[in-house]
């Protein structure tokens, strides 16, 4: 499906996929002449989902509250970095016009997307920070141009317009569950057909793991399916580090089952948040995990839970979520 640009924007505009509400605190008043005392923070329950803290939770419980409620700090990844910077990059081409959009042009962007991404970032300078002459550097930058390159041969964005690029999304549905997330390119042909299109920096999964994988590509799609109406043609996810192309048709069907799917999690979700019970589950994965020294699996003491337990009512003041609150509508 080629796409044409001028399409009917799908969501609310700029934003962030943060999966929980923003933790702020109201300055205390203050009497004349005295020092402003530091805000307390105000930990608040989680109050929305996104496809990344879905696939946490699903992982391992006590990582999602680790990331959502504590916001415990983590360091930043080469691997992770280096697909932040290409996402920018394969972002920033399509301001050039269709016949420019080459793939020098595309990996001569990357120093300067690289430069941009340590200013909005200070704490990636620590990724490098034992590479004085640069070399290290030099190499990690090299992948990014391959991977930037490598797309060439998997789509022709000379023939591509999108609608929308870096897309913040958001819908409630009618159960009151609020679900966000960044899609990375959204394709409208002229027949009003809609492609959802994500790059990722790393290989095609096995076929025994594709539904995985296409989870956060159902969510974006029921997204736009309650926000528009419109069920999204084709989900698209393009894999630089293999090569791969990996596409699904949704179908209605498929989209509720999705639905259904995530109020169970958000059911789960509460339960824990209400009880303070979040179970580690130990994967493969732990090892890339930075909360081993607090987790229990591996002798470590999660911090205090920062959030009540308590039987209260669903209906108790101060937007914690109490036992014995439902999902609404589930």
């Amino acid at each position: 499906m080629e796409s044409s640009g001028g399409g009917e924007g799908l969501g609310p505009g700029g934003g962030t996929a943060e999966a929980v509400a923003p933790v702020t605190g109201a300055v205390p008043e203050r009497a004349a002449g005295t020092a402003a005392a530091p805000a307390e923070p105000v930990v608040r329950a989680p109050a929305s989902l996104s496809p990344s803290r879905a696939g946490d939770f699903m992982q391992c419980p006590l990582l999602y509250r680790f990331r959502v409620i504590d916001r415990l700090p983590e360091k930043p990844s080469e691997a992770a970095t280096r697909g932040t910077l290409v996402h920018a990059v394969l972002e920033r081409l399509f301001d050039a016009p269709a016949g420019e959009r080459t793939a020098p042009r595309a990996k001569a962007l990357v120093p300067g997307q690289w430069d941009r991404l340590r200013e909005s970032r200070p704490e990636l300078a620590e990724l490098f920070a034992d590479d004085p002459e640069g070399d290290r550097l030099a190499r990690w930058l090299g992948e990014a141009e391959q991977l930037v390159e490598r797309w060439f041969a998997l789509e022709d964005p000379t023939r591509l317009e999108p609608a929308e690029r870096e897309l913040f999304v958001e819908a409630e549905l009618e159960s009151g569950l609020r679900l966000r997330g960044i899609i990375d390119r959204v394709d409208v042909a002229p027949t009003g057909e809609v492609r959802i299109v994500d790059y990722k920096t790393g290989k095609a999964p096995r076929p025994e793991y594709a539904e995985g994988a296409l989870f956060q590509m159902k969510f974006y799609a029921l997204v736009v399916w309650r926000l528009k109406g419109i069920v999204p043609r084709r989900l698209q996810l393009v894999y630089l580090g293999s090569g791969d192309v990996l596409t699904y048709d949704p179908v209605p069907g498929d989209l509720e089952r999705v639905e259904r799917k995530l109020l169970a999690l958000w059911e789960a979700i509460r339960q824990a948040t209400e009880s303070g019970d979040w179970r580690p589950r130990q994967t493969k994965l732990c090892g890339w995990c930075d909360h081993r020294a607090v987790c229990p699996e591996f002798g470590g003491t999660p911090p205090p839970y920062p959030l009540p337990v308590t039987r209260a009512g669903a209906d108790a003041p101060g937007g914690v979520i109490r036992a014995g609150a439902a999902v609404p509508g589930a």
